[in-house]
């Protein structure tokens, strides 16, 4: 027995971000914020995931210009660079993600850490400038706050700061958002993970539509 569903896929399109829109609480965000912010919510199927969502001022701005200008986008998990949306991309920008270098495992071992808060040493070399976005690891966050204390260290662009879980994930955030060393997007709390950040970088990497 056949079921009664939409099959245009531009009007479920339509219909979503307008339902997104009618129901979420917006008004608090720029236009430029609102967009991303659509996006996040989209991702996550969770309206109400915006009270969640802090912005630094002008970081939606600022990121997307650090991609016109070529910056790379720096990703702490596959997760999130194969969904980086490539014909997005406004000068065909590298997303590198290091996890699975081979020198990971040993650097990890030396410094006593994760993986996935290791492989940023491996950033050094395309930091400044950079977009960075972490959407999984609360190590990786936590790794790369204490990289930028080092006033030697390079410093990018904007900080897409969304890790997701029960064990620092809150926590990375949180000192993210107090120590600001560059402008950052944030979900608060427990929420965050790799299609919320996603979603950030390909609506802050496309031009108003």
């Amino acid at each position: 027995m056949p079921y009664t569903y939409e099959t245009d896929g531009a009007a479920i399109y339509a219909e979503s971000f307008a339902t997104i829109r009618a129901e979420a609480a917006l008004d608090r965000f720029t236009t430029d914020e609102e967009r991303v912010a659509v996006r996040m919510i989209h991702a996550a199927g969770l309206v109400g995931l915006e009270a969640h969502i802090r912005f630094s001022p002008g970081i939606v701005l600022d990121a997307r210009a650090a991609l016109e200008a070529g910056a790379p986008i720096l990703c702490d998990a596959r997760m999130v660079s194969e969904g980086v949306t490539r014909k997005r991309l406004p000068r065909q920008n590298d997303v590198i993600c290091t996890l699975q270098a081979p020198e990971v495992p040993g650097l990890a071992a030396q410094l006593c850490t994760t993986r996935s808060a290791a492989a940023l040493e491996l950033w050094r070399p395309h930091l400044a400038g950079a977009l960075v976005a972490i959407g999984n690891a609360p190590t990786a966050l936590f790794y790369l706050l204490e990289m930028l204390e080092d006033p030697n260290c390079p410093r990018p662009a904007a900080i897409i700061g969304c890790p997701v879980g029960f064990v620092g994930a809150a926590e990375s955030k949180e000192a993210l958002w107090r120590a600001q060393p560059a402008p950052a997007v944030i979900v608060e709390g427990r929420l965050g993970g790799s299609a919320i950040t996603v979603a950030a970088i390909n609506a802050i990497a496309s031009p108003a539509e």
